[in-house]
């Protein structure tokens, strides 16, 4: 399928399951924790600065945000987990809408795990990984700020990143730099592989 990613258009933010699309288009969705950068992931794939706002402070994302790419897919942004500053009872309600958003799994054609490659994986982290693979539904895991690491660095972090989410070798992992680029081509590709022709 030929995706134009240049037109991109915001549709809505989804603040409860009925304010999910539901027109069948197929649905790529990211998850991370906060500050991670998914934002800056969907930006950096669609050549925009500040298409998917990025928050100056973490927990900006507080809805589910859809973006429509060239009327083929969505780009579905969903809350960062594991943001402290935000009360418990914010917190409990993005979890709820998550669930809700992952208990009708056919929508999504890709999972895409955003973590931190210069960390190892926290727990939220951990759980999102088993909620992707429990949707039975492809996904990849994609290890943002390549550029903070140094080359040395990137096996070790590699292996502990895989070790830590206990996925499958077959589940790729895309080393991600929202800065510079680098994986940007890998996770278009992945998408592309994955879309409903």
């Amino acid at each position: 399928m030929a995706v134009n990613w240049n037109m991109a258009q915001f549709i809505r933010s989804a603040a409860k399951p009925a304010d999910f699309p539901r027109d069948g288009l197929p649905q790529v969705v990211f998850a991370g924790r906060s500050n991670v950068g998914k934002s800056s992931v969907i930006n950096r794939l669609l050549n925009r600065k500040n298409f998917a706002r990025v928050g100056s402070a973490p927990g900006k994302t507080t809805h589910i945000n859809y973006f429509c790419i060239d009327k083929k897919l969505y780009l579905v942004d969903l809350p960062g987990y594991g943001y402290a500053k935000v009360s418990k009872q914010e917190r409990d309600r993005w979890g709820r809408l998550i669930e809700a958003w992952f208990a009708d799994a056919r929508r999504m054609a890709l999972g895409i795990l955003v973590v931190d490659a210069r960390h190892k994986p926290t727990a939220d982290d951990c759980t999102m990984a088993q909620v992707f693979l429990n949707s039975g539904k492809p996904f990849v895991v994609v290890a943002n700020k390549l550029d903070k690491l140094k080359k040395s660095e990137v096996d070790g972090n590699m292996l502990q990143i895989f070790e830590a989410l206990s996925v499958p070798g077959s589940v790729p992992l895309i080393w991600f730099s929202a800065e510079k680029g680098d994986g940007k081509l890998e996770l278009l590709s992945q998408i592309l592989k994955h879309l409903e022709v």
